[in-house]
């Protein structure tokens, strides 16, 4: 099988810059590279060009995050999480970004802030041609964000009903929150758009641990994801020292 392995900036190399982390994603052999909200605070025209150079595919980034990691849910911030939106889908239009990831925030856990994301995923949907996607965040990571868990994140596919909405499934954050990782990916296999990997130890390299990714992957696969595996993870030293993980899913030859 093949595996297409995307370099997350918001957490690779961050002790460079981010077009540095970029080139370095290229040199270290990624297959695609993904974003937080990074392209929205640089020079576009020169990302355009770097993007141009390296020729890796952008397979998503986020919208805005700042200190509540979105506006999507919260119910007073409407007008500010559609500005946002805005943005990050021109942004991520201009870069050829597949996806934009639409951040739901900090906020209380009830119908208001439910309707107030549905509104606000709505407008993404309406005002663009990319997949959406929604990541439920564990609580032990980001305690008190509104989307936690895979059965909420369904709750809110099953209210829009649109093909180009999906899953960020982030397995450290299913694991963590829900458990099970393959009954998981199973239940909601046809609603996953994206797939993000760490160690459940630290959420560091995904080696073999608690959870062994040689036996996840095809997993996965088999049961009919076919996009990239993105690595959303922290390097417990230089990311580059750390990437030995990869080995094990490389072809004879390659």
């Amino acid at each position: 099988m093949d595996f297409n392995f995307s370099a997350n900036t918001g957490y690779l190399w961050k002790e460079h810059t981010f077009f540095e982390r970029i080139k370095l994603a290229k040199k270290y052999q990624f297959q695609s590279i993904e974003f937080h909200d990074e392209p929205l605070f640089e020079d576009l025209g020169i990302l355009k060009k770097l993007l141009s150079d390296i020729a890796l595919p952008v397979n998503s980034m986020n919208v805005r995050m700042g200190k509540s990691f979105g506006y999507a849910a919260i119910p007073d911030r409407i007008s500010d999480a559609q500005k946002d939106i805005a943005e990050a889908i021109r942004i991520a239009e201009e870069i050829g970004a597949k996806a934009l990831h639409v951040l739901a925030g900090i906020t209380e856990q009830n119908t208001e802030s439910l309707n107030t994301f549905i509104i606000n995923l709505k407008y993404a949907i309406n005002n663009s041609q990319l997949m959406i996607v929604i990541e439920p965040v564990c609580e032990e990571q980001l305690p008190g964000y509104f989307l936690n868990n895979l059965a909420q994140a369904a709750q809110v596919l099953d209210a829009i009903r649109n093909p180009r909405l999906k899953i960020l499934f982030d397995c450290y954050h299913v694991l963590k929150q829900s458990g099970d990782l393959v009954g998981n990916f199973t239940s909601f296999a046809d609603q996953i758009g994206h797939v993000q990997i760490a160690a459940a130890e630290a959420r560091g390299e995904p080696f073999p641990g608690e959870l062994d990714y040689t036996m996840l992957l095809p997993k996965f696969q088999s049961l009919g994801y076919i996009g990239p595996f993105g690595c959303e993870y922290r390097p417990k030293n230089t990311t580059e020292a750390g990437l030995s993980w990869r080995d094990k899913f490389m072809r004879p030859g390659n």
